[in-house]
Parts: C-alpha cells; sequence; structure tokens
C-alpha cells in the first residue's frame, strides 16, 4: 500500500492531490447538506391548500402533476418509502436546523486546525456528518423532533470543514499558486449543489426510494475519508510519499509566506472597521439569497409549480451549474479589469458586488411574475443565480483585499456571520408558505430581493478594496518603537560625545 502511495504521488505532484481530494470533499459536503431539500418533496405527504385558497389561481400543481406520481428520464415510478405528516413550518425548521450546529463550529473549527492541524480538524467533523447522513432514514420514522436534532448534529460536523480548508492551503498553496489551487477546492460548492440535485432525483426514480439518496451520499462520504486520511497531511513536513524536491519546492515557497505568524490580531480595529461591517452584512444579505434558493428552491418547483422530480432535479441544478461557470470567468474578468487599470479595485469589487446582488433578488422575482410557465421560470432562477457568481470576485475576495495579514480572521466572522441568514430562510419560507400559493412565494422572493438590495447599498457606501491601515499589527509597530528606543538608547548623543572627547 505504501508503494501504491508513493507511485501515486510521483505521477501528481502532492499539492495537487490535496487540491483533487479538497474539491470532491466539498462536493461531497455540499450534497450531503443539500440532499434533503429535494428529498423531502418525496419524504412528506401531500397535503391539501386551505379552503380559503383560490388553487386553479394560485397553483400549478393541480395541472401538472398527479400526486405521488413522478419521471424521470422518462421512467414513471411511485415513491414505496414511508411518507410524513410535516407541515411547512416544520420543514422549515429541519431544513434550517444544519445551520445552527454549522455556525457554532466555523470559528472553533479555525482555531483547532491550526492548533492540531486540518486534516484531522476537517476528517473527523466530515466522517461525523457522513455518518448521520447514513442514519437519517431511521431517523426520519423518530418524528420532526430527530430530524432537526440530526441535522444540527450534521452542521456541528461540517462546521470545520472550510476554515481547515483555509488552513490546509496557507500550508499547500505557494503565492503564486494559491489563486489556482483556492478555485480548484472550493468550485465543490457549485459542483455539491449541482449534483445534490440531480443525482438526488435519479437516485429516487432508479429506486423508487427517497431513502437510498442518504444512503449513497453517506457511503461515498464515508470513503472519501478513508482515502482523505491515506493521501492528505497537514504539512509538506509530515507527508510520508511527497517527493523531495516537491517538500523542499514547498518550503522554500511558503516558508516567505509564514514570517508574520507572530502578528496579534488587532480585534478592536477589524471590529471598529466601516469596510470590514460592509462586507460583513453584504455576505448576510449573499447568504439569504444563496440558502434560501439551494434550500428551497426545489420545493418550490414541486409544490407551487408541479415540476415531476425529473424536471425538478435538471432545473434546481441549473442555476448552479451557470454560476459556477460565471464564478471562474467573472474572477478572471475582475483580474484583467485591475491588472490593466480599467477600473480600480474598489470600483472592481463594488460593481461585481452589486451585478451579484441586485440581479438575483430581481431574476427571483421575475420568476414568480410568470407563474405556471415552467420554461420562463427556468430561465429567470437560472439568470439570476448565473449572475450571483459575480460575487465570486467581491465579497468572497474581499477579506484578503482588506487584510492579507488577518483574511481569515475576516472570514470566519463574515462566514459565520452570514451562516445565520441559513437559519434564517428556511424557517421564513416555513412561514410564509403554508398554502404553497404563488402569492405567498412572491413574499419570500420580495423579502430576498430586500435583504441582497439593502445589504449591498452598505457595501457601495461603505465597502473597500484596499488594503486596511490595520493590516500591520499593533504589535509589530510596537516591536519597531522598541527597536527605534533602543537605537536612541545606544546612539550617543553630541553632548556625550564633547564629554568623552575631553
Amino acid at each position: 500500500m505504501v508503494k501504491l502511495f508513493a507511485g501515486l504521488s510521483g505521477l501528481l505532484p502532492a499539492r495537487y492531490v490535496l487540491g483533487v481530494m479538497g474539491c470532491i470533499g466539498v462536493t461531497l459536503a455540499l450534497m450531503l447538506r443539500s440532499c434533503l431539500a429535494i428529498a423531502i418533496t418525496e419524504m412528506v405527504q401531500n397535503t391539501k391548500p386551505s379552503e380559503n385558497n383560490e388553487v386553479s389561481a394560485e397553483s400549478c400543481v393541480a395541472t401538472n402533476i398527479v400526486p405521488g406520481n413522478n419521471t424521470f428520464v422518462g421512467k414513471t415510478f411511485t415513491t414505496l418509502d414511508a411518507k410524513f405528516d410535516w407541515d411547512e413550518r416544520t420543514q422549515g425548521v429541519i431544513l434550517s436546523s444544519f445551520y445552527y450546529g454549522y455556525v457554532l463550529t466555523h470559528i472553533p473549527g479555525g482555531i483547532l486546525s491550526q492548533k492540531f492541524g486540518g486534516k484531522h480538524t476537517l476528517g473527523l467533523g466530515f466522517l461525523c456528518t457522513a455518518l448521520l447522513t447514513l442514519l437519517t432514514p431511521i431517523m426520519a420514522h423518530y418524528g420532526s423532533l430527530a430530524m432537526i436534532v440530526l441535522r444540527f448534529l450534521e452542521g456541528v460536523g461540517e462546521g470545520t470543514t472550510f476554515p481547515a480548508l483555509c488552513t490546509l492551503l496557507a500550508q499547500w498553496s505557494p503565492p503564486n499558486e494559491r489563486s489556482f489551487m483556492t478555485a480548484m477546492v472550493f468550485a465543490g460548492v457549485q459542483l455539491g449543489s449541482v449534483l445534490a440535485t440531480f443525482c438526488s432525483g435519479l437516485i429516487m426514480s432508479l429506486t423508487a426510494s427517497w431513502a437510498q439518496v442518504f444512503y449513497i451520499f453517506g457511503g461515498l462520504g464515508v470513503v472519501w475519508f478513508v482515502f482523505w486520511c491515506a493521501l492528505c497531511y497537514n504539512d509538506p513536513k509530515s507527508h510520508p510519499f511527497i517527493s523531495e524536491k516537491e517538500r523542499k519546492y514547498l518550503l522554500d515557497s511558503i516558508g516567505a509566506a509564514e514570517r508574520r505568524k507572530d502578528l496579534e490580531t488587532p480585534w478592536s480595529a477589524i471590529l471598529c472597521s466601516l469596510p470590514v461591517w460592509a462586507l460583513i452584512i453584504a455576505e448576510v444579505g449573499h447568504d439569504y439569497g444563496l440558502y434560501l434558493i439551494s434550500n428551497d428552491l426545489p420545493k418550490y418547483m414541486s409544490e407551487v409549480i408541479g415540476l415531476t422530480v425529473s424536471q425538478n432535479g435538471i432545473l434546481s441544478a441549473l442555476p448552479f451549474l451557470i454560476m459556477w461557470i460565471v464564478s471562474m470567468s467573472s474572477s478572471a474578468l475582475a483580474d484583467y479589469f485591475i491588472t490593466r487599470g480599467i477600473l480600480s479595485r474598489t470600483t472592481t469589487r463594488k460593481l461585481f458586488g452589486t451585478l451579484g446582488a441586485v440581479l438575483p433578488g430581481v431574476g427571483a422575482l421575475a420568476a414568480s411574475y410568470v407563474g405556471c410557465l415552467t420554461t420562463l421560470v427556468a430561465i429567470f432562477f437560472t439568470i439570476g443565480m448565473a449572475f450571483m457568481g459575480f460575487c465570486y470576485a467581491s465579497i468572497r475576495v474581499n477579506p484578503i483585499d482588506l487584510s492579507p495579514n488577518f483574511s481569515g480572521t475576516i472570514m470566519a466572522l463574515s462566514n459565520g456571520l452570514g451562516c445565520l441568514s441559513g437559519m434564517v430562510a428556511p424557517l421564513s419560507v416555513g412561514f410564509l408558505t403554508e398554502n404553497k400559493t404563488l402569492s405567498e412565494w412572491r413574499v419570500v422572493f420580495w423579502i430576498m430581493f430586500a435583504a441582497l438590495f439593502i445589504s449591498n447599498i452598505f457595501f457601495v457606501m461603505f465597502g473597500s478594496g484596499e488594503v486596511q491601515d490595520w493590516n500591520e499589527s499593533t504589535s509589530s509597530q510596537h516591536r519597531n518603537l522598541d527597536i527605534e528606543i533602543n537605537d536612541k538608547e545606544t546612539t550617543p548623543s553630541p553632548a556625550d560625545r564633547t564629554k568623552s572627547v575631553s
């Protein structure tokens, strides 16, 4: 086995092995997180709207779909597994409970990965989420409370993923390859969203079972954990299979980037910084829209538009596929604008942030106003989410703009507080869409538009793309001051020189 891994390291540099495994891990993490959003459409009983609703005018389900009967790639099937009597509010609480646990371990995950390394901080948390996913079909039979607790614990496990990956990338990505490796790893976010929606529908159609979604995704997570432990390590020094040439290259190139580890975090300056708070507010608005679409778009397509599992899986995945393409291309476009001097860094971040905030809200609103025209609904959601990809060239990279030395701390703050939106979005949908009507969902999308638009105003007014003064820690300034004082103390004054000559 050792010879096998050593041979693999000879074919592909160890840093790229970590990059590929990290991308697969992020993809699976998003699949484990998101699969319930589409599986729950087959887990719950079809409930009837209240008598006060005008079903013919407010719902497409009556004419578009036969309850309990779905198709996927031309195959008709009926789900055989048990179904549960969970109303819209209960479903919203179940979906949002993941993010309560996720927020709790976000910052601790960064601390643990810095102290013990990112390999096992990420791996063990991921394994916990995968094993709990395998238990989902069993726990569902114990009621909604059991599902809420289960999803909470899944979030606790997955909350360490991104902080640990950031720590690992700092150890494994040379400065001249850092953008490439970071893009490689975090491309798994959109890929996971695409595969979660599409593969969930495919699995349910082929097996006539929603339970198989959790068994297959959870099993893949366990398999990934085994390969992760065997192939990936905390740093080049501890890697047993890395070539000496690559080890030397990484230590020489990254060593220079780690000299400033002793800087003290200027918490007061960070927490009093308007550009930082502009970023945090923009992140909260962005995450509200992103989590709402990723968690509840399958429900909207199924319960309101009346799509089959086939259509739901494909059309709910398409916006995230296009968003991934736009996120990669818009990052290159932003770099082009900045390096060619076409736009300043600050203007570029604000322009791309505005495109990524306003237009997704407009797209969702437009989709809700075209009624039951499935093609137009899909087009507007896809175009809107495509523009959300511009945020990757704006708020996603902005922590590094503001402070290269403390970008991890700023990212933990913005991501951690942004994840609070993940709790609110599914809950708001559950409370506002009890009758599953178009008019109720329009209110949901108006709130989404308002959250994106208002948060972007703060970013445009107070955001920045320039390095902040407090990027140089006060501790280093104190050390420089001490050096100056010592120099003055050891340098004789003119009077002292005169006395000495005398």
